[in-house]
């Protein structure tokens, strides 16, 4: 089913906005796209720190509009911490004209250009608009948010994934523990009994994203964790929490039998792939699966599967021993990127780098998203709940 709102006045759609993004914008560029008049995504850009930044941002984000399929119209929002009163005006006025006029020249229509600041809002295409701008009230007390799916869930901002959960002492005190006995082969075997079906690392990903499975005992998250520390197995796990469990079955059919080839020739699994990349000779499976990793496809990863999946793996991540963490950041981050929140993705790797200088994955995610890499499915044509009808 497919939600009609309808955004009526300005204020109704930056009343949206959040449920749109899934987050709460703050020191951003945001831009609603439009095909037609319905929303057809939101892309989200850091405020540029400096003037001279201005122009990559912009180029940026009208670049991205591009490729998106069948968009005709934008809505630029800056949300800033500055004041219409310090500004004596529009704050980021400079930044938000250059956007209009270059999407303009890209072939855009704009339908409207606006700010949301610390003590108003207020449009640039609107010239008779009070230079104090308008009050946030007619933003907050907005029907239109109200409207949209979700609406009474609680958002956090782009870089709030990396704000880690309070974790439970006791809890905490047992994954340490099940992590110490997991790497003991004395005990491994009674704990892999315990875990039963569990043990698989398919039928673990499905245990951990299941709906309703808020509350996860602390062996079955020290397993995660475990796991995530072995590089095939994190990646394949990463795979099925965005695809699902046949792409996890495939992407850990695909690890042992890479493993085991590298074994076979005296090589590290890195070296064996690279090796392969070189020559060309990927089978088709580890094609589709690198090129699923690299957001090379359209097919477009489960959202609320994601947000599951993001919510298990940081309370994971809040409980476990500091150097069992990296792994685990690692998914979060690559996870997060999937569903468009670089900001938060580059905030966990931070964290990852900060435990291990050293970690590979970390330091190739960093590299990767850090280039403004975006995945295909995020420009391919969805059928997402939600659109909000401008006019």
């Amino acid at each position: 089913m497919t939600t009609i709102i309808r955004a009526g006045a300005p204020h109704d759609l930056l009343a949206l906005v959040p449920a749109l993004a899934g987050f709460l914008p703050e020191r951003s560029v945001v831009c609603v796209a439009f095909r037609g008049n319905r929303s057809a995504g939101v892309l989200r850009h850091d405020l540029p720190r400096h003037a001279r930044d201005r122009a990559a941002v912009v180029d940026a984000i009208i670049g991205t509009m591009c490729r998106m399929p069948g968009v005709d119209a934008i809505v630029p929002i800056v949300y800033t911490d500055a004041t219409f009163a310090g500004a004596a005006g529009i704050p980021e006025r400079t930044l938000l004209s250059l956007v209009v006029r270059r999407a303009e020249q890209a072939g855009f229509h704009v339908r409207d250009a606006l700010c949301r600041a610390a003590d108003a809002w207020g449009s640039l295409l609107d010239r008779d608009g009070p230079a104090t701008g308008h009050p946030l009230e007619l933003i907050d007390q907005s029907p239109a948010a109200r409207q949209a799916p979700d609406s009474g869930a609680a958002l956090g901002t782009a870089s709030s994934l990396a704000e880690l959960p309070e974790p439970d002492a006791a809890t905490a005190g047992a994954i340490a523990s099940e992590l110490a006995a997991l790497a003991d082969e004395r005990t491994l075997e009674a704990r892999l009994v315990r875990l039963g079906a569990n043990a698989d690392p398919v039928e673990l990903v499905e245990s951990l994203v299941a709906p309703g499975a808020s509350k996860q005992p602390p062996l079955r998250l020290a397993w995660f964790l475990h796991l995530a520390g072995r590089p095939p197995i994190r990646d394949a796990m990463l795979l099925q929490f965005a695809f699902g469990p046949a792409i996890g079955e495939a992407a850990h059919l695909d690890a042992e039998q890479t493993a085991a080839r590298a074994e076979e020739e005296g090589l590290t699994v890195d070296e064996l792939v690279c090796r392969d990349e070189e020559h060309g000779v990927l089978d088709e499976a580890t094609d589709l699966l690198g090129r699923l990793m690299l957001g090379q496809s359209p097919l477009r990863p489960d959202v609320r599967r994601v947000e599951r999946a993001l919510t298990v793996v940081r309370t994971a991540i809040a409980a476990a021993p500091t150097e069992s963490r990296c792994g685990a950041l690692c998914i979060a981050a690559w996870l997060a990127w999937s569903i468009g929140r670089g900001s938060g993705a580059s905030a966990l790797l931070d964290q990852a780098l900060a435990i291990d200088p050293g970690h590979t994955m970390a330091a190739l995610l960093t590299e990767f998203i850090g280039s403004g890499a975006l995945p295909e499915w995020a420009f391919a044509e969805s059928g997402a709940t939600g659109p909000v009808s401008a006019r």
